[in-house]
């Protein structure tokens, strides 16, 4: 019992001055630079331990001391005090959507501003399993991340933590379902290791939640409530939010929405953006031959079309998503088509979701979504045909293809502030010198 005591004696201090630590820097992290005495009034700390608390937090590296209350214009009398500041360039930290057919990856510092970019069009045959291997996709990944870190002029030594947004469900060690699906075996091969050789602090996750994120931190509000946001390019699946909190699971399965496929009237995980073009290739083929179309239009629920579209002008394997949506906005009929059907697989899609979670929003994510507005508005006008829930909004992101990016960022910069938090500061890649100005 003696030795018990002894203990937690000698640790009790340790977890105080800790806990105070984090109230500083926590209030530091997001504000303005602050002298001792505004530090004292947010805090609720005493000067002597505001004092060596910022001591100890500019020796670490997370905050610096800039210019005193006189040479900043806010000295009225008396001796000037000196300001603290956090440094949001302490480390940088890198955020990577991995998709199917894109990689883009930023750099960015611990404000979330964006220091540097790069992103590559990959071929869609780049994921034909026999043609190339998941070496060679995360070679693809790390070319984009180092093109970033040059544009970005940061050396690979002062990157705090990486996380990357893959199609495929992951679980809490960054793995896939192996076995199951040669699609999520190739999307996520291994990629929890890809900065293994170069020391960095590599997380990965699934898209969806990544948007989810993004959403999240773009509007805080959302935090009260639930909310979905539904990734809809080449496939569907979805990141859940609840009060704040990603609903993830244990084994990365949340938001997968493999179920679809016993939807009536979906029956596909197939996202809108892919619907848009087989809708159209339908559509043209029935335009050209409908005698020969007729089988296919009817499986793939193709609209007809009486009149010549537009769209016409493409051979069918060309049309793109954003061909159709461009159709639509000039009033094109068979866009307009594809447009009401698109809204109608919405519809029935947001039904299943708010059906099985009693979501009070979903929300379009992904590069399609700035051109589905009017589509998430028509599926809310007709989602009353498949559940009753007239408080469900339905809404299209304005975070476009920088979702699920965007996401990565804001993820590695938590995991960084966890870190700072609980005293590691590790992450820090370089400190300020070790003399400090002193006051005027």
């Amino acid at each position: 019992m003696k030795a018990h005591t002894t203990t937690v004696s000698a640790s009790s201090p340790q977890l105080l001055r800790k806990m105070n630590a984090q109230r500083v820097l926590e209030h530091m992290w997001d504000a303005e630079p602050t002298t001792a005495t505004e530090l004292i009034q947010a805090t609720g700390l005493t000067r002597a331990t505001v004092l060596a608390l910022c001591r100890e937090l500019t020796e670490q590296g997370w905050l610096e001391v800039v210019e005193n209350a006189r040479q900043a214009g806010v000295y009225v009398k008396g001796r000037p005090a000196l300001r603290y500041a956090f440094r949001h360039e302490a480390c940088f930290v890198i955020g990577v959507d991995a998709g199917q057919h894109r990689l883009s990856a930023s750099v960015n510092d611990l404000r979330g501003s964006r220091i540097g970019a790069a992103q590559r069009v990959l071929d869609p045959r780049f994921h034909d399993a026999d043609r190339h291997t998941g070496d060679e996709r995360r070679q693809q990944i790390l070319d984009v991340v180092q093109e970033a870190l040059q544009d970005a002029a940061v050396p690979e030594r002062a990157i705090g933590a990486v996380t990357l947004g893959v199609p495929a469900p992951v679980d809490v060690h960054g793995r896939s379902p192996t076995g199951v699906n040669d699609f999520w075996d190739r999307m996520n091969s291994d990629l929890a290791s890809l900065g293994t050789q170069r020391g960095w602090d590599c997380m990965v996750e699934n898209d969806a939640n990544l948007a989810a994120v993004a959403e999240l931190s773009r509007n805080p509000a959302s935090a009260d409530s639930s909310f979905a946001a539904l990734l809809s390019g080449e496939r569907m699946g979805a990141g859940i939010m609840v009060e704040g909190s990603l609903l993830r699971q244990r084994r990365g399965g949340a938001g997968e929405l493999g179920m679809l496929e016993l939807v009536t009237g979906v029956e596909s995980t197939l996202g809108l953006g892919r619907w848009a073009r087989e809708l159209a290739k339908e559509g043209l083929r029935e335009v050209a031959c409908p005698a020969a179309a007729e089988g296919a239009c009817a499986a793939a629920e193709s609209p007809s079309s009486s009149q010549v579209s537009a769209l016409a002008g493409k051979e069918a394997e060309q049309v793109t998503a954003q061909d159709v949506f461009s159709a639509a906005d000039d009033g094109d009929a068979l866009a307009l088509q594809i447009m009401d059907a698109l809204a109608d697989r919405l519809a029935r899609v947001c039904a299943v979701l708010t059906g099985l979670l009693d979501l009070d929003r979903i929300i379009v994510s992904g590069a399609v979504a700035p051109a589905l507005h009017d589509v998430a508005k028509a599926a809310k006008e007709k989602l009353h045909a498949y559940i009753h829930a007239p408080w469900l909004e339905i809404t299209a992101s304005e975070l476009g293809a920088d979702a699920v990016r965007e996401g990565a960022v804001g993820n590695a910069i938590e995991r960084v502030r966890r870190r700072a938090f609980d005293g590691d500061a590790s992450a820090v890649c370089a400190r300020p010198s070790e003399s400090e100005p002193a006051p005027a």
